[in-house]
């Protein structure tokens, strides 16, 4: 049964404003998206991925245990984990533990651990922001886990998260309107965990519409002084989006149309654009969003990757960052109003709002040559040659970025240009818009590895995080999911 709008204006005089939805056969009426978006995900399975999808799956989960493991003793990661600790056992494992939890909790604490470094992986849209899909990957594992799924149904559920997030983000258009990108990621989620649970049509439709209409984000979450929310809000998304899931088995429904309902999403949240399901990946030999996220080389949000080369190549231009009289940084618009348009960009007094400022992972990699996690320590905050430096420094989007070519030819990442003056008058620029690791120069096996080797750091003896890559690089082939992920289990 598809949908059609009809005109109440019979039924009274005030009705002429409630116009309404009925049920009706007709074969030419358009089907709700949220509809549209759950046959999509009824559809996919693994048997669908090709052999370098299901590479770049497993080099995503790699990469995300890396993240994960690395951000094992955060505050706010112990917090979280604490918080799915709590409930005295269920069916998912918590990431870097042998304790369970249920599917919702374990996928917040899972997905606080992969994002909070936000040193995991990236999808820019050219003019709609950034989303991390990775984050959706402790997500899909736990509720694979709960539900006794196999190790390949989490492949699809993850191809199909990150799917439905990186398209959704690429024509519907939150920030205009002041909402954070993270409210994407519960469609997603909700989709990938209600195809696990083997939700029928009906209720993975519920599932998206009880996802989305109480658990929209603020866009504050990523304006101004940053918090340790910047880290946990998407992860936050994928607790609600499990529930969502779990409540539409249990027959609850939620509103509808959720997206072009006349208070739905179009209305008040994202901007409405025709979503175009038949070209998702898989479809008519459309090539999967999976191929086109980044994977980060710097713990720092995803338009400052190109700032921080630029930087490097720029300071070996110059000599000296004591050369420079003035120094302005070239952005997207989205780069721009994340990390280079709010005053507190320039005194970050965290780490939130250090790893989300231009003009300090700029300054911070011409003066030290690097971006570690030792990069945001409170020293390095408040070092005054740093924050001298910064007050050299403007940023401003180019409008050119936005353009089809804008990213240059061959570009493969939110673009970056420093323009320095030197104080002998001479002008430098450096443009950065192509770096490994990003669509079209995905990081190799051996790249993955020794990103994984470096998060891991001395928590395992070196045969132990060998056996460990080789059981993720093995994962489709995996037969228990609980013994897998407790392979990860850090020792107290």
């Amino acid at each position: 049964m598809k949908l059609a709008r009809r005109n109440i204006l019979a039924l009274g005089a005030g009705a002429a404003l409630l116009p309404t939805y009925v049920r009706t056969a007709a074969a030419d009426t358009p089907s709700l998206l949220a509809e549209r978006l759950a046959d999509y995900a009824l559809a996919l399975r693994y048997e669908d991925l090709d052999a370098a999808t299901i590479e770049r799956a497993k080099s995503h989960i790699v990469d995300s245990f890396a993240c994960a493991i690395a951000a094992f003793d955060e505050p706010a990661v112990r917090t979280c984990r604490g918080m799915a600790l709590a409930v005295s056992d269920g069916p998912a494992t918590v990431f870097g533990t042998n304790r369970h939890s249920t599917p919702d909790l374990a996928s917040f604490a899972n997905g606080a651990a992969i994002r909070y470094y936000d040193l995991n992986d990236a999808y820019a849209s050219p003019t709609l922001g950034a989303v991390h899909p990775s984050d959706h990957i402790g997500a899909c594992l736990a509720v694979a886990e709960a539900e006794k799924a196999s190790a390949r149904d989490a492949i699809a559920a993850i191809v199909l998260a990150y799917e439905i997030n990186c398209r959704l983000i690429d024509v519907l258009d939150a920030a205009k309107r002041g909402w954070d990108p993270t409210l994407f990621s519960l469609p997603a989620v909700a989709l990938a965990a209600g195809r696990l649970m083997k939700l029928p049509r009906a209720q993975l439709v519920q599932a998206v519409n009880l996802a989305l209409n109480d658990h929209i984000p603020m866009g504050q979450t990523r304006t101004q002084t940053n918090s340790d929310w910047k880290g946990l809000s998407d992860a936050e998304a994928e607790k609600n989006a499990v529930f969502a899931a779990m409540l539409a088995r249990g027959g609850l429904t939620g509103p509808s149309p959720i997206f072009e309902g006349r208070k739905g999403l179009f209305q008040q949240v994202a901007t409405a654009a025709d979503v175009k399901v038949e070209g998702f990946g898989g479809k008519n030999g459309e090539r999967f969003k999976i191929h086109a996220c980044g994977v980060k080389a710097y713990a720092a949000v995803v338009y400052s990757q190109t700032a921080i080369v630029a930087g490097l190549e720029l300071a070996k231009q110059i000599g000296s960052v004591d050369n420079i009289k003035s120094l302005e940084i070239a952005t997207t618009l989205r780069g721009y109003e994340q990390a280079g348009r709010d005053r507190e960009k320039w005194t970050p007094q965290n780490r939130d709002t250090a790893d989300h400022s231009l003009p300090y992972l700029t300054a911070r990699a011409m003066v030290d040559g690097d971006i570690t996690n030792e990069t945001y320590a409170a020293d390095k905050l408040r070092d005054p040659k740093i924050l001298a430096l910064m007050q050299k420094i403007t940023a401003k989007e180019d409008p050119a970025f936005a353009k089809p070519h804008g990213m240059g030819k061959g570009g493969n990442a939110p673009p970056t240009r420093l323009t320095a003056t030197l104080t002998d008058g001479r002008t430098v620029t450096v443009q950065v818009d192509d770096m490994p690791g990003f669509p079209g120069k995905p990081m190799t096996r051996a790249q993955m590895e020794r990103k994984y080797r470096s998060n891991v750091g001395k928590r395992w003896p070196a045969a132990e995080v060998d056996a460990q890559l080789q059981s993720l690089w093995d994962f489709e082939k995996t037969a228990d999911l609980r013994a897998f992920l407790g392979r990860f289990h850090i020792p107290a």
